[in-house]
């Protein structure tokens, strides 16, 4: 796989036998003379718009000079192709008209303008005195190094020459060491260069360009992996609670219940009787209650027979009648069989509560990778999502599947709720 910046080039072996020392030289070679041209345009335009504002010709000039941000900034980006492979482009606005004064007002009030701005100024008063002392520094220097025994054997007649201007050397084997010495410190130059211009890159690409595609393509896959994880982590602590309130708390209630119902029995008729009587019919109310609340938190027949025998349940114990027409061949993931279901059940009580309906309907199925369910009830329509029905949060745990949810219900009916999500099926039942 090709390196698609320096520094990624400078992590492997043959960075110095590659292109991207002299791509870093001239990315950095460029930077100085534009920068510096940017400098004295810059300071031209000021001081011309300045002079000529108090007669009012200079004010467009200042106006224009509020925009010299635009070109640099396009320069960099072009210039970003020399260190960096990934495109960078710009973040402008198309105007809402067309025409001069529409681009001109459009650019003004953009945020990417005045950044490109403060760039251009960042640019022309510091960035290109960098650029050129970098290569100075890592290019120059070495090169004079290295040229020492070429000085003493040509401005020094074979005698002495001098070492960077600092240092006298008046013999033959003195001079190539230090050429040797040059040769190393040129190979360090290379990485100091290399070093410099993906600084200056990154630096560029986040104020005047865009993040790095790669980059942000990691970054999806990894919310997207994230996301699904949190799924899975929250649909396994629903079945943990609903594990723990079936085995623990409902056993404890039913064995209370019995032991109140024989006290019941065993008692004499009297008061301690009217108040066994009592509290047996409170524990079976709890008992009731609590089984309610372990089915809404993840049913059984869900985590036993799947989706299919689930939304039967469901049709059961709704006080509409539901006809229910689904065929699944095999079982969803875990997380989709749940919201599936729970889409289900609470599109069911909304069809109870609000509809007014005679009859119901769900059918689905699954079809070119996705499981696609509808709920259709024949009321008198007018739903809305959002009216609490309780089916904004289930679009959002419908959405992080990567799911769709829609909602038709015009005045009169009939509604209808459709949910799609891209799944396969996992597990063929004989």
């Amino acid at each position: 796989m090709h390196p698609r910046n320096v520094w990624q080039a400078m992590a492997r072996p043959g960075f110095l036998l590659s292109a991207w020392p002299w791509r870093s030289l001239a990315y950095l070679l460029t930077g100085a003379v534009a920068g510096a041209v940017t400098l004295v345009g810059i300071a031209a335009a000021v001081t011309v718009g300045g002079v000529l504002a108090i007669v009012l010709v200079g004010l467009p000039l200042l106006l224009l000079t509020a925009l010299a941000g635009l070109p640099v900034a396009q320069l960099e980006r072009l210039r970003l192709r020399l260190v960096d492979r990934d495109p960078a482009s710009g973040r402008h606005r198309q105007p809402a008209a067309a025409g001069l004064w529409a681009w001109l007002t459009t650019r003004l009030r953009e945020p990417a303008t005045w950044r490109e701005l403060g760039y251009a100024l960042l640019f022309a008063g510091l960035l290109w005195p960098v650029d050129a002392l970098a290569v100075t520094t890592a290019l120059a220097l070495p090169l004079a190094t290295v040229a020492t025994p070429l000085l003493m054997a040509t401005v020094g007649d074979g005698e002495e020459a001098k070492v960077l201007k600092q240092w006298t050397v008046t013999t033959w084997p003195t001079a190539f060491a230090v050429a040797v010495l040059g040769l190393l410190l040129l190979a360090l130059g290379a990485y100091a260069l290399g070093l410099v211009a993906g600084a200056r890159a990154e630096l560029a690409r986040v104020l005047v360009g865009t993040p790095r595609e790669g980059d942000l393509g990691d970054r999806v896959v990894e919310l997207t992996r994230s996301r699904v994880r949190l799924v899975d982590a929250f649909e396994a602590e629903r079945r943990r609670i609903e594990r723990d309130l079936h085995d623990g708390a409902q056993q404890r209630l039913v064995a209370l219940t019995m032991a109140l119902g024989l006290a019941r029995l065993d008692a004499p008729p009297g008061p301690l009787a009217d108040q066994l009587a009592k509290a047996h019919g409170e524990a079976g109310k709890a008992l009731e209650e609590l089984r309610e609340l372990i089915h809404g938190i993840h049913p059984k027949v869900l985590a036993d027979y799947g989706l299919q025998a689930a939304v039967d349940d469901a049709a059961d114990r709704s006080a509409v009648p539901v006809d229910v027409r689904l065929e699944l061949p095999g079982r969803p993931p875990q997380a989709v069989e749940a919201a599936a279901y729970f889409v289900v059940c609470e599109a069911l009580a909304n069809v109870a509560r609000h509809s007014g309906a005679d009859r119901a309907e769900v059918t689905g199925g699954h079809r070119d990778g996705r499981l696609f369910l509808e709920v259709r009830d024949d009321g008198r329509g007018g739903a809305e999502a959002g009216a609490g029905s309780g089916l904004t949060g289930l679009a959002d745990r419908v959405s992080v599947l990567d799911g769709r949810l829609s909602l038709s219900s015009p005045p009169g009916g009939p509604t209808l709720l459709r949910v799609e999500i891209p799944c396969e099926l996992t597990e063929r039942f004989a």
